[in-house]
């Protein structure tokens, strides 16, 4: 059962992470006027990347300054993220396994 959760938790891990790096790319898409905000397919996807990863964002935003217009906050909130996902969650789901079988 904990194998179970752990590849659940590690899996939304990894989706997330590339909602962020999916998100960023569309930003700079839109930017640089490559795509359009009215196509409504790519409006709707910009506002579902941008509910997913807002929160995860939010909290790096409010600490890391854009450095010369650019925001570096999606590759810290990566770096966190693979943090969390490499060294944190095998380290809190391996006594789990013991425990559990």
């Amino acid at each position: 059962m904990a194998s179970f959760v752990y590849f659940i938790i590690d899996s939304l891990l990894g989706l997330l992470i590339l909602a962020i790096i999916v998100s960023a790319i569309l930003s700079w898409l839109v930017a640089f006027n490559v795509i359009n905000l009215r196509n409504q397919f790519v409006y709707g996807l910009v506002r579902f990347l941008e509910a997913v990863t807002r929160p995860v964002l939010a909290p790096f935003q409010k600490v890391i300054p854009p450095l010369g217009g650019v925001d570096i906050s999606p590759i810290i909130a990566i770096l966190v993220l693979q943090g969390i996902k490499i060294y944190l969650l095998p380290m809190v789901f391996r006594p789990l396994q013991g425990l559990l079988g």
